[in-house]
C-alpha cells in the first residue's frame, strides 16, 4: 500500500511536470507565431507606406509642374544633368533663362491674330517659343467683333500667362473683295487696343518691355534675352524681309550705336525695320501716352510711325551681338490649297466640322 502511495505521488509530479512543459511550450510557439504576424504586419504597413509616399511625392511634383507653368516659370527651373555627363550647351543656356531673377523686366508681347486656316498652327508654333521665356505676358488681340471659342480654348492651354483682348478692323479700313490686301495695314486697331490696356493696367512701378510679335514669324529663344536689356528703344536685325536676307540696323563695333541700315525698301525711311525688329521700354510707353500707331500711314510705315514718337536714331540701342546676330525671321507661312475642302463644304462634308484645326 504504501508503495503505491509513493507511485501515486511520483506520477502526479510527473505529469504534473509534463503538463508545465506543455503549457511552456505552448506558449512559446504561440509567442513565436505571434512575433511573426507582427513583424509580417509591420512589413505590410511600411510597404503601404512607402507606397503612399511615393504617390503623395509623385502628386506634389505634378501640381509643382502644373504651378510653374501656370506661374510661367516664375520659380527657377533647373535641368538635371549628371555629374558624370558632359553638360551641353544648349541644357546651360536653358538653365541660365530658367533662372532669371524675379526683378527682371517682364516682355509683354502684342500678337494681332485674324481667323484663318492656319491660325493655331501660327499660334501653336511661336507660343512653344514664347514658353521658354520667363518673366513673359502675352497679349493676344483678335481681330473680331469678339472673343472666339478658338483662340479662348488656345490661350487657356497654352501654358503662357496672358491676356486675351479683341477689336475689329472697322469696315472702311479692311480691303475690298478685289482689291490688294497690302493696301490696307492689318493690326493697327490690334496693336493700338494693346496699348491701351498696357497704360490701363500698368504704371511706373512695374519693370517690363514692350514687342509687337506678329503670329506669322519664326522667333528664336534668344531673342527675350535681348530684349530685356532695352533700356528705352532697342532694335536688332530681322532676316528674310524687305527683299533681303538680312534687313536692319549697322552698329558700330565699339559703342553698339546705330550708324546705319541694311534696307532695299523704301530706303528714305526714318527707321528701316520691321515690326520684329525693335521693343520699347514700358516706361517710354507710359511717358508718352499718346504714341499710338495710325490708318492714316502708308502700309509699310507704321514702324517709322510709332518710332518716331518715341525715340530718335541717335537714341537707338543695338543689340543681338552688336547687330550681328539674326533672332527673329519675317517668314510668312504660305496658304495652303485647300481646293478639295472647299468641294467638300459645298456637300456638307467638311474635314473639320468637328475637329478644331
Amino acid at each position: 500500500m504504501e508503495s503505491n502511495h509513493y507511485c501515486c505521488i511520483i506520477y502526479k509530479i510527473w505529469q504534473f511536470f509534463i503538463r508545465s512543459l506543455y503549457l511552456i511550450c505552448h506558449s512559446r510557439i504561440i509567442l513565436v507565431f505571434g512575433l511573426l504576424f507582427v513583424v509580417w504586419q509591420s512589413y505590410n504597413n511600411f510597404e503601404a507606406q512607402k507606397e503612399l509616399y511615393r504617390l503623395a511625392r509623385e502628386s506634389l511634383e505634378a501640381i509643382r509642374a502644373d504651378l510653374i507653368t501656370l506661374k510661367n516659370i516664375h520659380e527657377p527651373l533647373y535641368v538635371h544633368v549628371p555629374p558624370s555627363a558632359e553638360t551641353c550647351s544648349c541644357a546651360s543656356e536653358y538653365n541660365k533663362i530658367g533662372n532669371v531673377s524675379s526683378d527682371y523686366p517682364t516682355i509683354y508681347t502684342i500678337t494681332p491674330t485674324f481667323a484663318r486656316p492656319l491660325q493655331k498652327a501660327e499660334l501653336t508654333r511661336i507660343s512653344q517659343t514664347f514658353l521658354l521665356a520667363p518673366n513673359f505676358h502675352w497679349i493676344v488681340v483678335e481681330d473680331s467683333p469678339n472673343k472666339t471659342s478658338l483662340v479662348t480654348n488656345f490661350l487657356a492651354q497654352s501654358g503662357l500667362n496672358y491676356t486675351h483682348l479683341y477689336a475689329p478692323t472697322p469696315s472702311k479700313h479692311k480691303p475690298g473683295k478685289n482689291e490688294p490686301k497690302w493696301k490696307h495695314p492689318r493690326g493697327v486697331e490690334q496693336r493700338n487696343v494693346a496699348l491701351r490696356w498696357i497704360r490701363a493696367n500698368l504704371n511706373e512701378r512695374h519693370n517690363g518691355v514692350i514687342y509687337f510679335a506678329d503670329d506669322d514669324n519664326t522667333y528664336s529663344r534668344h531673342l527675350f534675352q535681348e530684349i530685356r536689356k532695352v533700356k528705352r528703344v532697342g532694335i536688332w536685325p530681322v532676316g528674310l524681309v524687305g527683299g533681303l536676307m538680312v534687313e536692319g540696323p549697322i552698329c558700330d563695333k565699339v559703342t553698339k550705336k546705330v550708324t546705319g541700315f541694311k534696307t532695299a525698301w523704301a530706303t528714305n525711311r526714318p527707321f528701316p525695320i520691321d515690326m520684329a525688329g525693335f521693343a520699347i521700354n514700358l516706361q517710354v510707353i507710359l511717358e508718352k501716352k499718346n504714341a499710338e500707331f495710325s490708318y492714316k500711314t502708308l502700309n509699310g510705315l507704321h514702324e517709322n510711325h510709332i518710332l518716331r514718337q518715341v525715340t530718335t536714331r541717335e537714341e537707338l540701342e543695338g543689340l543681338a551681338n552688336g547687330c550681328t546676330k539674326v533672332y527673329v525671321w519675317h517668314t510668312q507661312t504660305s496658304t495652303p490649297d485647300l481646293h478639295a475642302e472647299k468641294k467638300l463644304e459645298k456637300q456638307g462634308k467638311s474635314t473639320n466640322s468637328v475637329i478644331e484645326v
